[in-house]
């Protein structure tokens, strides 16, 4: 059902209503899911994809038909997994050997866990999760080898990192602890998609000797996601920023939410933004090794929303009170744009990143480095996409004008409009002329005396007589009776 606030919102922000029905009316998937072909548990699965993340589920859906169930398992396990990590109610005995067993599972006939607490949003999927076994039995050992090495080695990461968090307060330290922390949950998972697109064939296999550009690929997201939640984080009692960095501007981490420290505050963000602008760059690069439009958007989607809400939560002391989003409709516009090249995923990623260079403040003690950040992002995308091109600046022998090109086409175009405009004032002086030449026709029929008048304005008379006698005298001057 549509909410009265939303249609307040758009009434008032055409643009993005248009980008959203735009994006409804037009968008056309690279490939189609078929559920009518689909057994009774891979729709199960797909709806519990559905239920736990509609934005990634759509991309997924969308994927290759040789990629489109092991990536979306891939998925479900993951989440599975995550979903035990984040329970407070699990104790760390009970959870800790689930956490480093659960690849184990994942191709265990008939396994499922009911242990999660009741307000856990994902439980059903842990509690249904003999679905999610019974699919991935059925998917290509090369594929299930992958996923459950990634899954066995993000399970040990969990485990340690909530052994930690048991028994100290601040589990991340420093920024190499946080490093080592988006690596196990989102780093691990670059490195399984990588691995699975190359496997397929879809992407190139380079890529798999760059493990810095499958690590940052996962970083970005999930360390925007961090700064984003950290509203939510703290209520739940999570704790992702680095003590390393927090500290600097509070003496407790609570205290950031406090309004006395808001500028301190913003100034803590903008260092977590700028930390995660590091990988930007390498993103973009990794993009280019993608070979398949379906893989290609399902990478680039996520980065593209990565930037935006990096750009979002950039000085925003919203974050602080609230969990913020990007809107429906620059949603719709930046997927619009994200699913068709690399040009324009870079024209994305230059747009929020002048954005945050923008707003980015002498007062903040990070300024110059996000400064740098911007521009080093700025500097990669000019470098595989010239704004300017390196031929014109070499003076050579103009070549022939090719007519079927953009600028033979707008030469032609101001050509012709400027030919419309003499046509145009032709017309209307020549309207004029006539409309003029006719008025004085008629004038002399009802008799009108042009000679007497021409006669008087030659001798300087520019203003009618101011007496009846001196208007009279000049009628009989003129006037030669009848013959």
């Amino acid at each position: 059902m549509v909410k009265s606030t939303d249609v307040l919102y758009y009434a008032v922000h055409v643009g993005e209503l248009r980008n959203i029905i735009q994006w409804q009316t037009w968008h056309q998937a690279v490939h189609e899911r078929k559920p009518e072909q689909e057994a009774p548990s891979l729709k199960i699965c797909f709806d519990f994809l559905d239920k736990t993340s509609r934005s990634f589920s759509a991309v997924i859906q969308e994927l290759h038909p040789e990629l489109l169930v092991p990536i979306a398992l891939f998925y479900l396990n993951l989440r599975a997994l995550d979903t035990i990590e984040d329970d407070m109610t699990i104790s760390l005995d009970e959870k800790t050997p689930l956490l480093k067993e659960f690849h184990n599972y994942t191709e265990k006939e008939g396994w499922n866990y009911n242990g999660c607490g009741p307000k856990e949003k994902d439980r059903e999927l842990l509690v249904q999760f003999q679905n999610v076994t019974e699919e991935f039995r059925k998917v290509k050992p090369a594929y299930r080898e992958i996923i459950k090495d990634i899954t066995l080695k993000m399970g040990k990461g969990m485990a340690d990192y909530c052994h930690n968090a048991e028994h100290n307060v601040d589990a991340v330290n420093t920024i190499k602890d946080y490093d080592l922390y988006c690596h196990y949950v989102a780093g691990l998972v670059g490195n399984g998609l990588t691995r699975l697109f190359v496997e397929s064939g879809l992407a190139n296999p380079v890529l798999l000797e760059r493990p810095q550009l499958q690590e940052s690929m996962g970083l970005f997201l999930q360390k925007t996601n961090i700064i984003r939640d950290i509203k939510e984080d703290l209520d739940d009692k999570r704790r992702f920023w680095p003590k390393e960095i927090w500290s600097k501007y509070v003496d407790k981490f609570e205290d950031l939410c406090q309004p006395d420290n808001k500028e301190a505050a913003l100034n803590c963000s903008s260092e977590m933004v700028l930390n995660s602008l590091n990988h930007a760059d390498q993103c973009l690069f990794y993009l280019a090794g993608l070979k398949e439009q379906s893989v290609f958007n399902f990478a680039a989607i996520p980065q593209s929303m990565a930037i935006a809400t990096l750009e979002l939560v950039f000085r925003n002391p919203k974050i602080f009170e609230k969990n913020v989003k990007i809107t429906k409709g620059e949603a719709c516009r930046i997927m619009m744009q994200s699913t068709q090249n690399l040009k324009l995923v870079c024209e994305v990623f230059r747009e929020f990143t002048r954005k945050i260079h923008k707003r980015n403040t002498p007062k903040d003690p990070n300024f110059l480095k996000i400064s740098i950040a911007c521009g080093k992002i700025e500097q990669f995308i000019e470098k595989i996409y010239p704004s300017q091109d390196p031929k014109s600046i070499i003076q050579e022998p103009a070549a022939p004008i090719d007519p079927t090109s953009k600028e033979a086409k707008d030469k032609a175009a101001a050509a012709e409009a400027k030919s419309d405009l003499v046509y145009m004032l032709i017309a209307v002086f020549g309207t004029l002329f006539l409309i003029s030449c006719l008025m004085l026709g008629i004038a002399y029929a009802f008799g009108a005396r042009f000679d007497v008048a021409l006669s008087e304005l030659t001798k300087g008379k520019l203003s009618k007589p101011t007496d009846s006698g001196a208007a009279q005298s000049i009628i009989h001057k003129y006037d030669h009776g009848e013959l």
